[in-house]
């Protein structure tokens, strides 16, 4: 049965159609993990329970919708419609802040423009001392990202607000660690291709504003430079094509200095990482 959904989703155009088929017999068998030369009599509503699921992604409803989980890091968190699915590559970013936030002993991170909240909780998870704030404006994600911190037993402060607005966070302006984010940043005539993404992730969280989909970014790194304490760390995501761009507004802003560029795992151009001065 697993084959042949692998076939089904195949021929729908999923990118990873065999490792798609069995998370989904994982899902609605309940398993964490299925070995199948060793699984058990499944149970007599499984094959279809399992083909609805299956349709469900040959249609491209992300798998993270229909599981209601994502893996990012050390941590699976429950997504579902209206919440930005984490990607890979923003465990690099992730990654980034955690590096930087472990050479403190007592790090103040915020994440701006939080989504799921995968780089906040990752960042709670991984530097125990560290204090964190998650911004977000959506309705959905910040009652997700609240949710899966008392799920996973972490603490992380939410605030809904405008990531980019003057305001936000002012108590802590001029006492942040780390700043960190994963703003929407895909310009308004690059409508992503994958019916994943785009009928799937919420417009929010995608699309940047302005002719370069750089105008929610110019916020982010604003707000940013106004939170770090000097010495503090600025870790932005940004589309590959936009590595130049993003650099310059970094060095435009006259605050910021060891301005440079981090890849992604397929080695691509991929976040902007800069110190306040």
């Amino acid at each position: 049965m697993v084959r042949a959904a692998t076939a089904v989703l195949a021929e729908a155009g999923v990118a990873s159609p065999q490792a798609d088929a069995l998370a989904l017999a994982e899902h609605v068998l309940g398993l964490e993990r299925l070995v199948l030369a060793t699984a058990p009599e499944p149970p007599a509503d499984f094959p279809g329970r399992y083909a609805q699921a299956v349709d469900r992604r040959r249609r491209r409803v992300p798998l993270q919708h229909i599981t209601g989980a994502a893996h990012f890091r050390y941590l699976r968190l429950e997504v579902g419609p209206g919440v930005f699915v984490p990607r890979p590559e923003t465990e690099v970013v992730a990654g980034a802040a955690i590096e930087e936030a472990c050479t403190r002993a007592r790090p103040v991170v915020v994440d701006l423009c939080a989504g799921s909240g995968a780089i906040a909780l990752s960042v709670a998870r991984e530097v125990h001392a560290a204090v964190v704030t998650a911004v977000e404006l959506g309705a959905e994600p910040v009652a997700t990202i609240e949710a899966n911190a008392r799920r996973l037993g972490l603490s992380v402060r939410v605030v809904r607000a405008d990531a980019t607005e003057p305001g936000t966070l002012r108590e802590l302006d001029g006492r942040v660690d780390v700043v960190v984010a994963n703003p929407p940043y895909i310009p308004p005539d690059a409508v992503p291709v994958d019916p994943e993404v785009r009928d799937h992730d919420p417009d929010l969280a995608l699309y940047g504003g302005g002719s370069d989909g750089l105008e929610i970014p110019r916020g982010v790194l604003g707000r940013g430079i106004a939170l770090l304490r000097s010495g503090g760390l600025l870790v932005m995501e940004h589309a590959e094509v936009q590595a130049a761009a993003v650099r310059a507004l970094a060095r435009e802003s006259g605050a910021l200095e060891e301005i440079s560029t981090g890849v992604d795992l397929t080695g691509r151009d991929r976040m902007l990482v800069a110190r306040r001065r």
